[in-house]
């Protein structure tokens, strides 16, 4: 039998390949029996198509109208419905359907931006405190547990005057960077029950550095609750976006989201209820959607986290 030393480069290598093959039937496995679940969840399928179908809709829906968001027809100011404008017309003749088109485009980026960027965020900072402890731990934990105390929307009202004169783009980044506290905690949680498994004692004792041990050996292990959280995290991010915009902190005209033409149609909600109808409609239907495969895709990971409704 081969004698294995441990201070061999070569010999560490070879283990830690062992051990990641060993570990990928496991994992294979896994993947393979929460898609199962999935495809026999109606709820995933409905979900899925709803929201496939309006990210096409968001790319491609303008294509198919002679209007832009920004065009004005001042004869037919303040209409319903018609042939011409499918969705009626605003105060100044601007088409609500090229402008809702273009509110979902905005508001699906910064949705499907954010989550994800959130839910990453959440990882790296959730397991590095879980795994080295320690006043790095302790310095994490408080820093985390300040910014909960701190509302995060009440944050973002307080920089809307930073984000409010740029693009876009940096509100997303800000809305990433003010909502992952929650899943840290559980992300570090679940690291520190990990870091004393057997895989994990054996990578460190061959002296595999920290972020290695994180990248190949943790995070992988929690990857379904990332999942579940990215997913759950575009709603969050999309309401989010919308509230500030409602209310006056987040995109302002001549740019358009949902909350933008929300906060236009809502004066105009009985009077001229397209203005405000239609925009609503689209909200909440895309957030439905997205509900829906995030409550799927946690059914299919943890089974006795949800009913068998299907």
């Amino acid at each position: 039998m081969a004698i294995i030393d441990p201070l061999s480069t070569s010999d560490v290598d070879v283990t830690a390949e062992l051990v990641d093959s060993r570990k990928a039937p496991r994992n294979s496995s896994r993947a393979a029996l929460i898609w199962t679940r999935l495809r026999s969840t109606p709820r995933f399928w409905v979900g899925a198509l709803v929201v496939g179908a309006m990210i096409v809709w968001a790319i491609a829906g303008l294509w198919i109208t002679k209007w832009s968001p920004t065009d004005q027809d001042l004869i037919n100011s303040s209409v319903g419905p018609t042939a011409s404008h499918w969705f009626g017309t605003d105060d100044i003749g601007q088409d609500i359907y090229a402008e809702t088109v273009s509110g979902l485009r905005r508001s699906l980026v910064i949705g499907l931006i954010a989550g994800p960027a959130s839910t990453l965020i959440a990882a790296l900072v959730g397991a590095f405190a879980g795994y080295t402890g320690g006043r790095a731990d302790a310095v994490i934990s408080w820093l985390i547990n300040l910014l909960l105390v701190l509302p995060a929307f009440f944050i973002l009202v307080l920089l809307s005057p930073v984000f409010k004169s740029l693009s876009f783009l940096v509100l997303t980044a800000f809305i990433a960077l003010f909502t992952w506290m929650v899943m840290a905690q559980v992300i570090r949680a679940q690291t520190k029950s990990l870091r004393d498994r057997e895989f994990v004692k054996a990578a460190r004792f061959m002296g595999v550095g920290t972020g290695t041990i994180i990248r190949r050996h943790i995070l992988p292990n929690v990857a379904s609750l990332l999942i579940i959280d990215a997913t759950l995290g575009v709603v969050a991010a999309i309401n989010s976006e919308t509230a500030l915009s409602y209310f006056g902190f987040g995109i302002q005209r001549p740019q358009v989201s949902l909350g933008v033409l929300l906060a236009d149609g809502t004066p105009s909600a009985t009077t001229r209820p397209w203005m405000f109808v239609f925009p609503a409609l689209v909200l909440v239907v895309l957030l439905f959607a997205v509900s829906l495969v995030g409550d799927a895709l946690r059914d299919a990971v943890d089974p006795t986290s949800g009913s068998t409704r299907d």
